[in-house]
């Protein structure tokens, strides 16, 4: 689960070209909800079935963990530690494997992207560092006999893809809508266990995460410009003229 600056708020950066996430609110991130989403469907046919979420962040990306848990599910595992701060995808795909070797797993569901970095590399990062398959971006699934089973949307075809237990699964927004936390389930989950380790927990050295262990840098980062009024075709007999003119224009057509 990712803790996320709020996509619809004007958001800032700071002197080293990363999100300034002390000037807005952060939250889950909508596209981890769908993971959640699918954990807890799973679960429901499976009375076995335990579902642990997993961040890293500093101390509010407690919120995160607390808004799943009160969307279902039994437990949450926070990894905090200031050494982190700063790391790519690289280092956090590190931090993660570590406290899901820690915890121990037979599924790892993600989100197929995060709509912060929206790079979408995390689950294929996890899959090669706990050396198990990685089904991703799936628009639906179902496990049966040790196996996941999905469905795949591309720009030209349709497939379907597989891979055995365990692995790591992302899918999309198109997996299924989210459910929204009852009043029972918050209610529960200030409740449910939530453990808080740091690197040493894990065995991780500080250089191998944050900007000392990182293996990408930002060089610049501009902020997205203003929207621009929109321009109004009148329909006075002739509106398909001057819309197919502007659309040309525009080299939409």
């Amino acid at each position: 689960m990712k803790h996320v600056p709020d996509a619809t708020a004007d958001r800032t950066f700071t002197e080293a070209g990363t999100t300034d996430r002390a000037s807005v609110d952060s939250l889950l991130s909508e596209l981890d909800e769908y993971a959640v989403e699918q954990a807890l469907r799973l679960a429901e046919s499976d009375p076995d079935a335990e579902i642990s979420y997993l961040t890293v962040g500093p101390d509010d990306a407690r919120d995160a963990l607390r808004k799943a848990l009160a969307m279902g599910g039994d437990a949450a595992i926070h990894v905090s530690d200031e050494d982190i701060e700063g790391s790519d995808a690289f280092g956090t795909s590190l931090v993660l494997a570590k406290a899901i070797e820690w915890h121990g797993f037979d599924l790892v569901l993600c989100g197929m992207a995060s709509t912060d970095g929206t790079m979408g590399v995390l689950p294929a990062l996890l899959a090669e560092r706990l050396d198990v398959p990685a089904v991703t971006h799936l628009e639906d699934l179902a496990i049966e006999d040790g196996t996941v089973t999905g469905r795949r949307e591309g720009d030209g075809a349709t497939v379907r893809i597989q891979g055995a237990l365990p692995a790591v699964v992302s899918v999309t927004d198109r997996s299924g809508d989210a459910r929204y936390p009852s009043f029972k389930g918050i209610m529960a989950a200030k409740k449910k266990p939530l453990e808080t380790l740091d690197l040493a927990d894990l065995g991780i050295e500080a250089a191998q995460v944050g900007s000392a262990g990182a293996r990408t840098a930002v060089d610049t980062a501009t902020r997205r410009p203003p929207r621009t009024k929109g321009e109004i075709v009148a329909d006075e007999g002739t509106g398909g003229i001057g819309l197919a003119a502007f659309l040309t224009a525009k080299k939409f057509i």
